[in-house]
Parts: C-alpha cells; sequence; structure tokens
C-alpha cells in the first residue's frame, strides 16, 4: 500500500520534472534556468564561529520576547526565558527582571551561572526565573531554551488540573508530551521546589502545566520552545472555549483517537515542525520591530 504521507512529505519538496513556460513572464531560457534554483526548507542555521551562533540565538530569543508582548502574555514582572549559551553550555542568558518585554533587545540579555550569580549583564534577574530555568537547563541536556510565562488561558486552564485533549491538530502536537506540576506552594523560590519541575517534566516532555500557575515549554532550539508556548497557550484557549460550549463540559467534546493524535503527534509534533512554525513570526516581529535584533 502507497503511504501518502511519506509521498507528501518527499515530492512536495522536489522540483517537478514537468517543463513549462509562463506565457507573457518568461522567455524559455528563462524557465530552463528557473527549474534549476535549489529549494529551500525552514532549516536551522550552521555557523562557522559560536559568536555569530551566540548572536543569532540572542536576537531570536529578544524577538520571542516581543511576540509575547504582541500577545498580551506579559504581567509585570513575571514571566521569563532563558536560552543556554552555545560556548558554555552551564550558563545561560534570560531577561532583566523587570524590563517590559515589548522594549526588550539581544543587547540587553542577563547572562547568568547555575549559582544564580551574573556573569555578564547590570540588571539582577527575577529568582523564580533563575529557580524554574537552572534546574531545568542543568537537568535536561536537551533543552536550549526555556520559557515561561503567565499567559491568560495556560493560567485559566492550569486550574482545572487535566492535560490538553488531543480535540484539534494543533493540540496534537502535544499528546504524551506534556505533564502536570501539581504541587503549587507559591512563588518559586527554593531550590527544592525547582527540582520537583524537573521531575514532573521528565526526561522528553516539551511542556509543563504548573497548576495554579501557567506553562513553561522547552525547546532544542530557540525557535521550537517559544512556538510550543505559543502553540500550548492558544490549545489552552480552544479547549477551554469547546468546553464552555458544551453541557458537559469536556466529557461531550469530539477527541481524536489515540492511534491518530500519536500519527498526528509525529508530523506537528517533532522539533522541526517547531522550528518552522516559528519563522513566519520571527520573520513578521523583526519587520514589525528591527529594534529588538540590537
Amino acid at each position: 500500500m502507497i503511504n501518502n504521507t511519506n509521498i507528501q512529505r518527499t515530492a512536495i519538496f522536489l522540483r517537478s520534472a514537468r517543463k513549462i513556460v509562463l506565457t507573457g513572464s518568461e522567455t524559455e531560457e528563462e524557465a530552463r534556468a528557473a527549474e534549476k534554483l535549489p529549494i529551500h526548507l525552514p532549516r536551522p542555521r550552521t555557523f562557522d564561529d559560536v559568536h555569530s551562533q551566540r548572536v543569532h540565538m540572542k536576537q531570536k530569543l529578544a524577538a520571542g520576547f516581543r511576540l509575547l508582548a504582541k500577545y498580551g502574555w506579559d504581567e509585570g514582572v513575571a514571566g521569563h526565558m532563558t536560552l543556554r549559551d552555545p560556548e558554555y553550555p552551564d550558563l545561560f542568558w534570560v531577561n532583566a527582571f523587570g524590563q517590559y518585554f515589548g522594549h526588550i533587545k539581544a543587547s540587553d540579555l542577563i547572562l547568568g551561572d547555575h549559582s544564580g550569580s551574573i556573569v555578564r549583564g547590570q540588571y539582577t534577574v527575577n529568582k523564580a526565573a533563575f529557580v524554574i530555568h537552572e534546574a531545568v537547563h542543568r537537568a535536561r541536556s536537551d533543552v536550549v531554551c526555556a520559557v515561561h510565562t503567565h499567559s491568560m488561558y495556560g493560567k485559566t486552564f492550569s486550574t482545572l488540573g487535566r492535560k490538553l485533549l488531543p480535540i484539534s491538530q494543533d493540540s496534537c502536537a502535544f499528546y504524551n508530551s506534556h505533564a502536570i506540576y501539581e504541587d503549587y506552594g507559591g512563588v518559586v523560590y527554593d531550590k527544592e521546589e525547582g527540582e520537583r519541575l524537573v521531575k514532573a517534566i521528565g526526561a522528553t516532555n516539551k511542556a509543563l502545566i504548573l497548576q495554579n500557575h501557567g506553562l513553561l515549554t522547552v525547546g532544542k532550539t530557540v525557535d521550537e520552545a517559544i512556538w510550543w508556548f505559543i502553540a500550548m497557550e492558544r490549545s489552552c484557549q480552544s479547549q477551554l472555549l469547546a468546553e464552555a460550549a458544551l453541557a458537559d463540559g469536556y466529557k461531550g467534546l469530539a477527541v481524536v483517537s489515540d492511534e491518530v493524535a500519536e500519527l498526528t503527534h509525529k508530523t506537528v509534533g517533532e522539533s522541526f515542525a517547531g522550528y518552522a512554525m516559528f519563522q513566519p513570526l520571527y520573520e513578521m516581529i523583526i519587520k514589525e520591530q528591527p529594534d529588538c535584533l540590537e
């Protein structure tokens, strides 16, 4: 039997063998030349030196802060994103305490170590950011970026004490790849709380619902981690709306079968998908607010 999924994943990226000339816009020579042009896929950039890589990653993180502000997901001094330094993996970049997400530039980011000390920068950082993110970065070597803030639908959904259901293609990205942290004990200030968070998110999950608190997402790239947060916040919103529309709440939802959810997750929930989905948003925000790259 022919696997249609494999066909879509391969043929769609190949140059067609069909020879045509677009009337009114091409000569025969131009048409043949166009057929030889390479087809580009959204792939993470490679770098010849670690400095260029660091600059690029910090720019992506700054752009992510601008997006969160644009969507209204900033909440005073709450919320933070961290980036593992590409040269010194035991250090991470984070937003300064009290700086509005919508004003953050790449040059504003603070470099800290796992003891909470400032390595580069002149401002302090959110203590809760240090406790949560330090634990995640230390325990998960695969995590390059971690995202947490108190977005409206994420923190609202967190009060239900339940995981997201696979009720749409988008929510299938989190099928069997997110968990719940049930032990909310106030603002996260102690190291033991960070350890419990790490245990809750596990070795492979991409996201954690912090009960009575909000969402935490992680990724192998900055792009992926930020996209998972955006997608999870919107999935929380979608499920809250769907449940509110039904007399029996979540019990009346048409849930995608486990088999289909698992298959869908292998497409929309993989790292490449997370990276690719972030690119249009990145292009949009740097065009609107190019100073974030500074």
